[in-house]
This record gives C-alpha cells, sequence and structure tokens, in this order.
C-alpha cells in the first residue's frame, strides 16, 4: 500500500532535485504564462517583433507570431500543472531557440533590438545576460524529463515557494534590465 502522504506525479520527485525541478516548472511555467498573456494582450505588435530578429523568411513570421503565444499558454498550463516531460520538453526547446535567436542577433551586432521577452512596458535591448537567463531556466527544466519517485505535500509546499521565487528573481532581472537600457539610466552616465 502505498504511502498516503505522497501526492504521485509523473515525473522526478521525493528528491532533491526532484523538488528542484518541479520548482523551476513552476517558476518557468509562471514566466510562460506572464509572456503568453502579455502576448497576446499585444498581438498587433508581435509580428514586428519576431520580424526584427530577421531570422525567419517573411512568409513565416505572421503564423510564428500567431503560434507563439497559443503554445507558450500551453507550455504554462503543462508546466504549472505538475511539470510534464512533454512541457518540459517544448519550454527547454522555446528556451533555446530564443537563446539562440537572441545570441545570433547579438553577434551580428543588433543589440538594439527589443528582445521581445513578453513585457512590451519594460523593453530590453539584446544581450548575453538575457540569453544566459534563458540558458538557466532551461537548466532548471531538466530534472522534469527524468522519471523518479512521488513528491509529498512537503515537497510540493517547498517546490512552490521556490517556484514563486524564481519567477520573481526572473522579473525583478527583467525590471533592472530594462532599467539600465532605459533613456534616464543613460542620461545619467
Amino acid at each position: 500500500m502505498a504511502d498516503s502522504s505522497a501526492l504521485t506525479l509523473a515525473a522526478i520527485g521525493g528528491t532533491g532535485i526532484g523538488v528542484l525541478g518541479l520548482a523551476g516548472a513552476m517558476g518557468v511555467g509562471l514566466v510562460f504564462l506572464q509572456a503568453a498573456l502579455a502576448k497576446l494582450r499585444h498581438r498587433e505588435i508581435l509580428s514586428g517583433v519576431i520580424a526584427n530578429y530577421r531570422l525567419l523568411p517573411a512568409a513565416v513570421v505572421g503564423p510564428a507570431a500567431m503560434l507563439l503565444a497559443p503554445v507558450e499558454l500551453a507550455v504554462a498550463i503543462g508546466l504549472l500543472l505538475g511539470g510534464q516531460a512533454l512541457a518540459a520538453a517544448v519550454a527547454i526547446m522555446l528556451l533555446l531557440i530564443f537563446a539562440a535567436a537572441m545570441g545570433i542577433n547579438i553577434t551580428r551586432g543588433r543589440r538594439e533590438i527589443d528582445c521581445g521577452c513578453g513585457r512590451s512596458q519594460l523593453r530590453q535591448p539584446l544581450s548575453w545576460l538575457l540569453v544566459t537567463r534563458n540558458l538557466l531556466l532551461a537548466a532548471l527544466l531538466v530534472p522534469r524529463l527524468l522519471p523518479g519517485a512521488a513528491f509529498t505535500y512537503a515537497d510540493l509546499a517547498i517546490a512552490l515557494a521556490g517556484g514563486l521565487a524564481v519567477f520573481v528573481i526572473v522579473q525583478l532581472f527583467n525590471a533592472i534590465g530594462a532599467l539600465a537600457a532605459s533613456p534616464l539610466a543613460a542620461s545619467r552616465r
């Protein structure tokens, strides 16, 4: 008979790395949720943001803009509902694609374009810090790809707190980055 204090999820759990992975899934899930909702609110500018990267053929930009927010929303839901392996794999893939797109444009000398990270009021030029942020978020999800034991309610509580902390840290990172790149900061240099 199974321990009644354990909640079974179809992913790694019960260990420190499992709880870290679940915390990462919750935090990254909140990041994707916020980004998807912002993209849905500002659908009219998303095609321009994607086109600014100059990586996709013009004929693909519109469909990519139409699909990105719903895909991010589905990924967010999957991550927030226990960080299922499929949601984690798609999130990792998206984060790596976003990091690569930023890195390509940075190496082309195109740092001034907005990253399109989801907060239109916090425009951020591309930077290696944003690339690193996406790589770290992707790394947090890797444990969700591994099989493992069940989580206890205490594990879930710790993971929820950790996930909220990840989300807050990402929001602070984005706000500080946007403020550092703002005209106000530039005028004080």
